[in-house]
């Protein structure tokens, strides 16, 4: 059997549907974010980064790099295994107790992403804790689904941020029976924000424990980045609140927070933690340094929030459809997968724009768009840029124009 022919026939129906996925080959200026490097038939060009979710830019702050070389110098490069093998490295502790101090919490336990943290918790809660079922709000991330799936638990899925809806699936359900309510704070695609008070109310009425995904949130939001639920004062009341130090921290790796039984629980039965190799001491030693400036900085909260709404100004001049949201993510939606890669294509090869054209299964059909997310070092000069390339590609595309 010809078996790389069955291969491309199914990667022809993603070319011919334009959802195939095409990546960039881009270098990172270390000191000069969001611009980059892009490597293309043999050239090399100058590009700005418009789509990274490396939010704040502090993959690039000297106190995250002196940190990481620091570590480096005192550690090595390698965490040498799992924990469970070679033990847990002094950094690796210094940041579970930074991480567990930035959202209220007893204690805190790293995970080497913040896909694996979701697999591995959402996975070991419910295939653990007999006759569990977990409820899943519709719009939750692939890899929350895939924890989900791996427990084999019951799922139930309520309608994305509707706490009435979720309220009637919990009302079926025996009160004595363990149940997980999982959600997250800031949805990544649209960028909308989960009604969090509404949605502990109804998993506090039916002793439902909640599981809440912050990893688009975490550095970005509260007074000290402890994400949504810090902003509004809700942490307390969250099970186990789940983050990056991939995103807005700038570095690698994922976490979970909670009670100090839930993550000895947790750190006792996940195979996604015991058998796999832990991050690099100076990985943790960058994330440590990067949330300490986030926890008492919020110049580079300021500047964001700043050129977000600047962006959302020149877009609305220019009548370029974008979805409207209170966080800082910005979908400008193009609604034709043909047409936004070639508008992504286009901007990256006549105007040094990168940003990744966002086509199914990531978002339904008929919803594809351009994800942009302006940082603190993205320039007025550069918004205007971005934003006159928009304005002339909208037109070659024949595409609509809101109206104010």
């Amino acid at each position: 059997m010809d078996y790389d022919a069955l291969f491309e026939k199914h990667l022809s129906a993603l070319r011919d549907a334009g959802n195939y996925r095409v990546f960039a080959e881009l270098e990172r200026c270390s000191g000069v974010f969001p611009q980059a490097k892009w490597h293309h038939d043999g050239a090399t060009s100058d590009v700005t980064v418009w789509c990274s979710n490396d939010y704040l830019g502090m993959g690039q702050h000297p106190i995250v790099t002196q940190a990481m070389h620091e570590a480096i110098d005192r550690c090595g490069a390698g965490a040498g295994g799992t924990r469970n093998i070679s033990g847990t490295n002094h950094d690796h502790v210094l940041l579970e107790a930074e991480l567990s101090d930035l959202h209220g919490k007893e204690a805190a336990l790293l995970f080497t992403s913040g896909y694996v943290s979701n697999w591995a918790s959402l996975g070991t809660l419910g295939s653990k804790l007999e006759n569990c079922v977990i409820l899943s709000d519709s719009l939750n991330h692939a890899s929350m689904i895939e924890g989900i799936r791996h427990s084999r638990a019951e799922k139930m899925i309520w309608r994305h941020n509707d706490p009435e809806d979720l309220d009637r699936k919990l009302s079926t359900l025996s009160p004595d029976r363990p149940k997980v309510v999982a959600f997250e704070s800031v949805y990544s695609m649209d960028g909308d924000i989960a009604p969090m008070e509404e949605i502990l109310d109804v998993a506090e009425k039916h002793g439902a424990m909640t599981y809440l995904d912050e990893v688009h949130a975490v550095g970005l939001y509260g007074p000290r980045g402890g994400g949504i639920a810090e902003e509004r004062g809700l942490m307390d009341r969250v099970t186990l609140i789940e983050g990056t130090l991939g995103k807005a921290f700038g570095v690698h790796g994922g976490y979970i927070t909670g009670s100090a039984a839930l993550i000895d629980f947790i750190r006792s039965f996940a195979s996604g933690f015991i058998f796999t190799t832990a991050l690099p001491p100076a990985v943790a030693a960058g994330a440590r340094a990067s949330i300490r400036h986030l926890k008492e900085s919020s110049v580079e909260r300021d500047l964001q929030k700043s050129n977000v709404a600047l962006l959302r100004k020149r877009l609305d001049a220019l009548g370029i459809p974008h979805l409207p949201n209170p966080s800082h993510i910005v979908p400008v939606m193009v609604k034709d997968p043909v047409k936004c890669k070639m508008i992504s294509d286009i901007l990256l090869s006549d105007y040094g724009i990168y940003v990744q054209p966002i086509n199914y299964p990531t978002v339904p059909q008929g919803t594809e768009r351009l994800r942009f997310t302006p940082s603190p070092m993205h320039t007025t000069e550069d918004i205007d840029h971005l934003t006159r390339a928009l304005g002339s590609l909208w037109s070659q595309c024949a595409l609509a124009r809101s109206v104010a």
